[in-house]
């Protein structure tokens, strides 16, 4: 497991080198890592960003230097200790008698026209009928290995191999919040309006982030998603 230097205040824990065939196998290795650093209390560490393979560890050189960390070596100081964590057997079982529990979520999108502006060029470039794309999209179960880009937003694996597509050669300079879109091997959700390069298929009424709700994201890592095509009369009354 590497841990390299990722700025003047942070630092990448490769957990695993990549995420093969077994998607929640790999979410749950880098989750029990994060959980293991959490319950370990280190100095300094003020926040964790897990994503497919990797964990991003933010600190605050202030506290670390004040809990023993010289100036020049708070990177060594805190790689000694996250080493010393992940080496605590007696923490690892007993985290391991409390994994952490896959929520399963399904969210109603409406599918296509003024919902999904891309969804019959989808269609059309994966040789499906629209009909078809919405069906083998709704059916997959899909896993949140990550939120970023914007607050809240899932990454998530799963999506059929027939159904990826490269990014768009011009992003959006504006999306609508609750669009659903595909972006490479992956599909994802735009929880606020924002610019955005995917191709967008359809669209939820559900709100994916509010400042206001605890916790403010809908979605965490680790998640498993299934999506339910709606009509636009569904969706207007969800928003309701």
């Amino acid at each position: 497991m590497d841990i390299l230097p990722l700025g003047d205040s942070s630092l990448l824990i490769r957990v695993c080198e990549r995420v093969g065939n077994m998607p929640q196998e790999t979410i749950q290795q880098v989750l029990n890592v994060q959980r293991r650093i959490e319950a370990a209390k280190i100095p300094g560490i003020v926040d964790l960003a897990p994503a497919y393979t990797t964990i991003g560890v933010f600190y605050d050189p202030i506290q670390a230097v004040a809990k023993g960390a010289s100036p020049e070596g708070i990177f060594s100081w805190l790689a000694t200790r996250i080493h010393q964590a992940l080496a605590d057997e007696v923490r690892a079982v007993s985290l391991a008698a409390s994994p952490v529990k896959s929520r399963r979520i399904e969210i109603p999108v409406c599918y296509g026209g003024e919902f999904g502006p891309d969804l019959e060029d989808v269609a059309r470039i994966a040789g499906l009928t629209p009909e078809e794309l919405i069906r083998r999209h709704s059916e997959g179960e899909y896993y949140v290995h990550c939120l970023g880009f914007t607050p809240g937003f899932p990454y998530l694996s799963g999506l059929a191999p027939e159904l990826a597509m490269p990014r768009r050669d011009v992003p959006r300079k504006e999306i609508p919040a609750g669009s659903v879109g595909i972006g490479g091997s992956q599909t994802g959700i735009y929880p606020l309006r924002s610019p955005g390069g995917w191709h967008l298929i359809g669209r939820t009424p559900f709100r994916l982030f509010s400042v206001d709700g605890d916790p403010p994201s809908l979605l965490r890592p680790g998640d498993r998603v299934r999506f339910c095509a709606i009509t636009p009369a569904d969706f207007d009354a969800w928003r309701e």
